[in-house]
């Protein structure tokens, strides 16, 4: 029951959303064409339940060859990549990253099934295979757009402050839970805290 109840919230929320956004859908995307060259949306593959990748969808934070310059700062093969002060990020991409706007797009993710509104926040594979175990466990459940590593330890480049929360969830999850955490979500996003 929980898992019906949790896909209507789905649905019906990321719907909501959309219907929502649809300014930011008229106006981010001239922002973002006229900050930097390259396409709109980034696209890239994550891990998704039991492991089947999806493409998650954002709209552009970094320059256009991101991926190329972070390969010259990854220096941690294998774990979730996070810095402050990247170098990568565009000027509208600190705006769009501050208030959230660019995780936008992934209400589209939660409406095809592949990301839920709640959950661990989608790594790509190279990012989980360094630990067997949070792999195993984190990939139990969708991975969501909001969960409690946002709202507890937002920004944090701690890897074990990543583990810590989405186990939490995983073995907690309750619709009431993820209720909780959705509530909580917009001052998270206001206060801005942990965000860059």
């Amino acid at each position: 029951m929980y898992l019906v109840a949790k896909r209507v919230l789905d649905i019906l929320g990321a719907t909501v959303g959309v219907l929502l956004s649809i300014p930011i859908f008229i106006f981010v995307p001239i922002f973002i064409k006229i900050d930097s060259k390259g396409p709109i949306f980034f696209t890239q593959r994550r891990c998704g339940k039991d492991g089947r990748e999806f493409k998650m969808l954002k709209f552009r934070t970094m320059v256009n060859n991101a991926e190329h310059i972070k390969k010259k700062l990854y220096l941690n093969p294998g774990l979730p990549f996070k810095m402050r002060e990247d170098p990568r990020i565009t000027r509208i991409g600190k705006f769009l990253r501050k208030t959230s706007i660019d995780e936008i797009p992934q209400f589209f993710n939660v409406l095809k099934g592949e990301m839920s509104l709640v959950g661990p926040r989608p790594l790509a594979k190279e990012e989980i295979e360094s630990d067997p175990y949070w792999k195993k466990e984190r990939l139990k459940v969708k991975p969501g757009i909001t969960g409690l590593w946002q709202i507890y330890a937002r920004g944090s480049t701690d890897i074990e402050d990543w583990v810590k929360y989405d186990l939490l969830y995983v073995k907690n999850q309750s619709l009431w839970l993820d209720i909780k955490i959705l509530l909580k979500t917009p001052f998270t996003i206001i206060r801005g805290k942990g965000a860059y």
